[in-house]
């Protein structure tokens, strides 16, 4: 709490609230909701023209056009005097940026100084070189001024080049993303009729159908995971080729694309499977949020060695297995294992459910993002 018992306000840039969730939005909206009686909150965003995400928003959600998206950043020129303007009315304490955004950089820099910076360091940027380039020197003077640059795990800041070079030891916290996990382990209806459609070896796996979720190694290593079926959620970009892979390989029939899963519905599909799958071949994954929803359920999880947060999230022999990148007859062995071993599957999904439990909780979460707030707001003297 800040002065006189009264909420902390934060201004929170939470990239988009539509139908078209993606990773980051899904962090904000649980850290909203995980910190809802503790702070005043605010969550600006993109409007880029898709339906609003549905549900209840514990806070004050404020949309603002964007023109364009550009290498998957919106153009939103208003957005700097909205927040200028929220300010003026909410007087916040803490602007929190989710990274990368450049937008929100430059609407966070029409703050005043006094106003306390965290930011949540998702990814790095990784295939937009030129972007970097133009982009570079604000983000290093701009996360020079932070006073707290977060990564969820460990790890981010050992696997991430930029992270590194960008940020001071003092300003470096930990606090793992947090997620409301009981209505994906609430028994479904629909689970029981997915096993008897699909059979009792079912591969689960889901993301968006980009080139770094390497969905494509998963299709091709199904053909040497012997009466097995895959269900493979989600769609993108991709999505033609890897139905045209699934139809070429040997797996055949025992390929199914699911297409967009409901969030109602992914429960069943997380119950259902006997293994979850995470094959991602790039550093862009640096978490993996579809594991810690499987690891909830008592599900082991067979990622690839990214070296990053991913493989924090999920050990090696603890909670699930880890292959080499880009290998799918090791992906095949790993999943064959687990499909033929049900002790095996059994002791890595229990500690799997427990660390889902413990370290990835809203309650957590809390925790852990209040301690920061209060450690930031308490840091005495001028920012660099």
């Amino acid at each position: 709490m800040s002065a006189a018992g009264a909420p902390l306000r934060v201004l929170q840039f939470g990239r988009f609230a539509d139908v078209n969730v993606g990773g980051t939005e899904r962090v904000v909206e649980n850290l909203v909701h995980a910190l809802a009686r503790d702070i005043e909150c605010v969550n600006l965003v993109a409007d880029r023209g898709l339906p609003p995400r549905g549900g209840d928003w514990p806070c004050t959600l404020v949309r603002t056009r964007a023109l364009a998206t550009v290498a998957s950043t919106p153009l939103c020129p208003a957005m700097p005097g909205i927040a200028r303007e929220l300010h003026r009315r909410h007087d916040f304490q803490i602007a929190h940026l989710h990274f990368p955004d450049p937008v929100s950089h430059l609407a966070a820099l029409a703050l005043p100084r006094s106003v306390r910076t965290v930011i949540t360091w998702h990814s790095g940027i990784v295939r937009q070189k030129n972007l970097l380039r133009l982009y570079g020197p604000f983000l290093r003077r701009f996360v020079a001024r932070a006073d707290a640059v977060v990564a969820a795990t460990p790890a981010h800041f050992e696997s991430m080049p930029q992270l590194a070079a960008l940020t001071r030891p003092g300003q470096r916290a930990v606090v793992p993303f947090g997620f409301e996990l009981a209505h994906l382990r609430k028994p479904h209806p629909h689970a029981a009729e997915l096993r008897r459609r699909h059979g009792a070896r079912i591969v689960f796996a889901l993301g968006r159908h980009v080139y770094y979720k390497g969905f494509e190694y998963l299709v091709r290593a199904m053909s040497a995971v012997p009466d097995a079926v895959l269900l493979l959620g989600g769609q993108g970009p991709l999505t033609g080729e890897l139905k045209r892979a699934a139809a070429q390989g040997g797996a055949g029939a025992r390929i199914v694309l699911t297409g967009p899963i409901p969030e109602a519905d992914l429960g069943a599909y997380y119950q259902a499977c006997d293994v979850f799958c995470l094959p991602s071949v790039e550093p862009s994954e640096a978490f993996g949020i579809v594991q810690v929803e499987a690891m909830s359920c008592g599900k082991p999880v067979v990622c690839a060695n990214l070296k990053n947060g991913v493989n924090w999230v999920n050990p090696d022999g603890v909670t699930g297995l880890t292959v080499p990148l880009r290998d799918e007859r090791a992906l095949a062995i790993a999943l064959a294992r687990l499909l033929d071993d049900a002790a095996l599957r059994s002791s890595l999904g229990a500690a799997a459910a427990k660390r889902a439990e413990e370290t990835f909780s809203l309650g957590a979460l809390r925790e852990g993002m209040l301690a920061l707030y209060r450690r930031v707001l308490a840091q005495p003297g001028p920012r660099p």
